[in-house]
């Protein structure tokens, strides 16, 4: 799931060698942290969070088919 995360948002920013993934693993849930340059940070979260939204209903799709739980936080 954090290799899904980063490809997404690599695929968004135009810097893509500031595009920091780390998981969190817990029994039940993992927290997936993304870290991107301050100028890319808009990209990631789209107008109004609908791209961030997205890209946790995503995280969420996967992450259901393997019977986790995860949550997506975007860090400054």
């Amino acid at each position: 799931m954090k290799d899904l995360i980063k490809y997404i948002a690599q695929a968004l920013v135009d810097n893509t060698e500031a595009v920091e993934v780390s998981e969190v693993v817990g029994e039940q849930t993992s927290v997936i942290e993304l870290r991107v340059a301050k100028e890319d940070l808009g990209k990631v979260i789209g107008k109004q969070g609908r791209t961030a939204k997205a890209m946790r209903t995503i995280l969420s799709a996967a992450s259901t088919k393997l019977r986790k739980r995860a949550v997506l936080e975007i860090i400054e």
